[in-house]
Parts: C-alpha cells; sequence; structure tokens
C-alpha cells in the first residue's frame, strides 16, 4: 500500500502508476534526498519533535541506503519517486521510528530541496568548466600573437584583425555566461524545507538549522512561493540557453574554419570522423552536434516556461516535468565545454592560409578612409571617396597596392607618399590600438585581463 492511501479505497492502475512514476528520473537525486533528510531528522530531534534515540535509528538507515545504492544493492524501478522509495526503505530498517522521517515536511519542499541542492552542485562544476574552456582559448590566443585573418560581417570580409582577437571575442561570451551563472546561484542556494504542502507546519520546527546544515545562506520567505516556484530551474535554463548559444556560434566557426574554402584550422583527427561511404571525407561532427543540441537547451527552457505560464499557486504535478529538462540540460553543457577544451586544446593553425585570405581584396578601405579623415577630410566625403576608388580599381581589374601616388592623387590632393605605409596588411591590423581594438597593444592589454578573469575566484 502506498505511504499516502490511507483514505482510498481502490488499488491505483497500473497504467496511472506507470504514468505518475518519476523514478527513473528523479532517482538521480538520491543523495540529496538523503542529505536533506539527514539534516531534517536531526532538527526535528533539536527541536524535540522526535526522541534522540528514533533519530539515530533513521540516521543509521539514511547511511546504510545510500552506501546500498551506490553499491548497486537497491533497485527502485518500480517504486513512485526517490523521496517514497527511500521513506519506505527507512521505515523497512528503522521500524516505528522511520514512521516519523517525513514529520513536518511534504514532497513539495522535500524536491524543491533536492533539485535546488543538485542544482547549486551543478552551477559548481559548470563555472569550473567554463573557466578551463576560457585558459584553453587563452592559451592558444597566446601562442598565436602573430596570426592575421579576415574579420567578416555578413560573412563578408570586412577587416583584418589578430586571429587571438577572434578566440578572445568568445572568451568574453563566456565570462559573462560564468558571471550570470554564479548570479543565479544566489537564488537558488535558498533553502525550501519546511515550507510543508503549501502552508508551512504547527509544529516547532527551527528552518535555520537545517538551512545551516545544509549550507544555505537563507530560507525561504513565503511557503506558498516555495512549493509553487520553478524559477531557479527556469533561469538556470536561460542561462544554458545563452551558453549554448556561445558555444553554438563557435561551433559555427570551427566548421567554417575547417573547411577546405578557408583552411585555417585543422581538427585533430581524435575529435573527428569519416564518412561511411567517402574515403576522404574528415568531418566536424563533435562542433556540428554541439551547434544541433543548442536547439535542445532551447527547447527545455521554453517546455519548462510554458508548463509554469498558467499554474494557479502552489504546486502541481505539471512541475514533475521539470526534471527532464534540468537534467538533460546539465549533461549537455558539461560534455559540450569538457569537449572543446579538448577539442582546442589539439587543434593545428595555418597562419599562412589565414594571411592570405586576409591579403586579398579592399581589406584597407576603412583604414584608407580614417587616413583622409586624418588629414581633416570629412567623414562622410573621405567615406565617398574611397568608395569611388574602388569602383575604379574593379574597372580597372587593379588592387589598392597597384595605384601609384598619382593614380590616388587624381582623386583627392590629400593623398601623401604615407598612403603606401596604411594599405600593408599588418599596418591595417597593428593600428587598431583603440580600447577593445584588434592592435598588438590594445591585445596585450586585453590579454592581461583576460588572465585575471579566469584567476579570480567568481
Amino acid at each position: 500500500m502506498d505511504l499516502w492511501a490511507g483514505r482510498f479505497t481502490e488499488k491505483i492502475d497500473k497504467l496511472v502508476r506507470d504514468f505518475t512514476s518519476s523514478i527513473k528520473l528523479d532517482k538521480k537525486l538520491y543523495k540529496y534526498d538523503i542529505a536533506g533528510s539527514t539534516a531534517h531528522v536531526k532538527m526535528l530531534a533539536r527541536c524535540g519533535i522526535i526522541k534522540e534515540i528514533e533519530a539515530e535509528k533513521i540516521l543509521c538507515a539514511l547511511k546504510e541506503i545510500e552506501k546500498d545504492i551506490k553499491a548497486g544493492k537497491l533497485n527502485f524501478n518500480q517504486k513512485e519517486d526517490i523521496h517514497l522509495a527511500i521513506e519506505e526503505e527507512v521505515i523497512k530498517r528503522a521500524g516505528q521510528a522511520g514512521k516519523k522521517l517525513h514529520t513536518a515536511r511534504s514532497r513539495n519542499d522535500q524536491i524543491a530541496l533536492d533539485e535546488r541542492l543538485y542544482l547549486r552542485e551543478e552551477i559548481g562544476q559548470i563555472i569550473t568548466l567554463i573557466n578551463d574552456f576560457q585558459k584553453t582559448l587563452l592559451g592558444l590566443a597566446e601562442k598565436n600573437l602573430d596570426a592575421v585573418m579576415p574579420g567578416y560581417t555578413h560573412l563578408q570580409y570586412a577587416q583584418p584583425i589578430l586571429f587571438s582577437h577572434h578566440l578572445l571575442a568568445y572568451f568574453w561570451m563566456l565570462q559573462r555566461d560564468k558571471e550570470r551563472f554564479k548570479d543565479s546561484s544566489q537564488r537558488v542556494n535558498v533553502m525550501p524545507l519546511g515550507a510543508g504542502a503549501l502552508a508551512g507546519t504547527s509544529l516547532p520546527i527551527d528552518r535555520e538549522y537545517v538551512a545551516k546544515l545544509l549550507d544555505f545562506p537563507k530560507v525561504s520567505e513565503n511557503s506558498l512561493d516555495t512549493v509553487g516556484d520553478r524559477d531557479y530551474i527556469i533561469e538556470f535554463l536561460s542561462g544554458a540557453a545563452l551558453l549554448m548559444m556561445h558555444l553554438s556560434r563557435l561551433s559555427e566557426d570551427f566548421i567554417l574554419w575547417s573547411s577546405p574554402a578557408f583552411s585555417f584550422i585543422q581538427a585533430s583527427d581524435a575529435f573527428t570522423t569519416g564518412s561511411s561511404i567517402m574515403p576522404q571525407k574528415k568531418n566536424p561532427d563533435v562542433a556540428e552536434l554541439i551547434r544541433g543540441k543548442t536547439g535542445k537547451v532551447y527547447g527545455h527552457l521554453i517546455s519548462l516556461l510554458v508548463t509554469m505560464k498558467a499554474l494557479p499557486l502552489s504546486y502541481n504535478r505539471d512541475m514533475q516535468e521539470d526534471k527532464l529538462a534540468l537534467f538533460e540540460t546539465t549533461q549537455t553543457i558539461k560534455r559540450s565545454l569538457k569537449l572543446y577544451a579538448k577539442m582546442f586544446d589539439h587543434i593545428k593553425i595555418d597562419k599562412d592560409s589565414m594571411r592570405k585570405e586576409a591579403d586579398k581584396g579592399f581589406f584597407a578601405a576603412t583604414d584608407l578612409t580614417d587616413y583622409l579623415v586624418e588629414k581633416k577630410v570629412p567623414f562622410r566625403e573621405a567615406h565617398q571617396l574611397i568608395g569611388i576608388i574602388i569602383k575604379y580599381c574593379l574597372g580597372e581589374g587593379k588592387g589598392f597596392k597597384d595605384l601609384t601616388l598619382s593614380d590616388y592623387q587624381k582623386f583627392s590632393s590629400s593623398f601623401g607618399e604615407d598612403v603606401f605605409e596604411r594599405i600593408k596588411l599588418d599596418s591595417c591590423v597593428f593600428n587598431k590600438e583603440s580600447a577593445g581594438g584588434t592592435g598588438k597593444k590594445s591585445l596585450a592589454r586585453q590579454i592581461e585581463k583576460a588572465r585575471k578573469a579566469v584567476s579570480l575566484k567568481l
């Protein structure tokens, strides 16, 4: 007989049992459930709600159960959920004392506690993994400070930049992700146990003591909100969606760079796959799958938002559907971060190929515009003049390097001998010394800040 079935006259239908069971997912939470139960029992004894000897029996049973679950000796697959499964096992082992385990709590506040404990730990691991990947990107940037590549807007060559500068763009995206997760952990780190089913309890419990035992800095303020809340998971999923969006964009760059059309990088064989029919293929499947899994994480976020959008207070069984979104998302982002840190640690950079592509076309157009501005030509006039020169070059099949000083001065007397220095590739890259620019000094300042960002404990 189910622990909650005292008022029922019929046994639950097997289809209903299977449909409502969450054990296949929430058994993952067993260690957090046991940790919460341990703190709860200690509080009940401290407050005189149960006897010390009863608490000792329950605590002993909880320790044994955790040990047996870790050893694979307990199979809860036929149970309704992890909470009832553990409680039933405690009653088997602790007898009458075990029946007091659930005093002054509900599965409603119990699952909220388990998920918060789980998410608190996962966020800590994710922040560490993000930091590790940032270190990989930073290390790769520092090893390739002289690599020049095309910079793109609209996927059209715009201006030459340093490869290191491009890598660090993702470093700072990841820094924002790291900060978001750290900030969201403050709202995860709130102790919900003691809210009961929805109204609190008339028993003289001590929620602050439980919070202290479980290392929560504060307890939730409203029992209705406590059990009806999944904001902390939705906020986490939002941060995860942003992180995956950044990794997906990096995947796209990685895929393009490693293609024969670009040939900027070469991925290690250990992180690529082949074709079942084309022997020559070397496919960037890891990057493609991370890009593909981004949509799945988005789906989990939208799914939980839709689940929660019209639920009346307080708890509703719909909220049981939060677990798949939570567990799959944490697994996806952790695996993606681990893979990318290893994969980027093993790529080969083709600096010559990058530079060759960067040296094509009218890459110096913006620099020539700035050159004229420095000569006191109004920007809009300068912009138009360079456009006219480009049109002339296209008609003559020439580039900026093919023009003589006389050619330049036909368009504007502001051009001097120094124009030829400004159209050099390195000059167009290294003179961008505005804060955050791709110039050498600016990049050095950026790298120094990046080093501090990965060494600081958030």
